[in-house]
């Protein structure tokens, strides 16, 4: 499910840049939507901004509403394994060598005392 809207979350995305760059700004841009030629007779400057302006806000919404969707999928799966417990181990790793047997250390020699010297008054 998370998939499914991802993909249409990246394509929104992608189709919000195309749908801003074809809009002409007052720095001219891209203009290839509006002005003299950009699409011939078909349509009108003023009609064609019309209809750029209305499509990047309605991807806009679309945009929001997945990006919520998102958010809230991604806070629903909950896992007690982290990152790392969830990759796939290769098989050379699996196999180790067995762990070698517990050897107790030998028990530290206790330290020297030093002879005690009867103390003259």
């Amino acid at each position: 499910m998370s998939e499914v809207v991802l993909v249409i979350h990246l394509l929104l995305a992608l189709a919000i840049i195309g749908l801003v760059l074809l809009q002409r700004s007052e720095g001219g841009g891209l203009g290839i939507g509006g002005g003299g030629g950009g699409l011939g007779n078909f349509a009108g400057a003023q009609t064609t901004a019309n209809f750029l302006t209305r499509a990047t806000a309605i991807c806009a919404a679309a945009f929001f509403v997945t990006s919520l969707v998102l958010a809230n999928l991604a806070g629903t799966q909950t896992s007690t394994k982290g990152i790392l417990d969830r990759t796939a181990v290769p098989a050379a790793l699996e196999e180790t060598a067995p762990a070698p047997e517990e050897v107790e250390a030998p028990a530290a020699p206790e330290p020297e005392r030093a002879p005690s010297v009867p103390v003259s008054e």
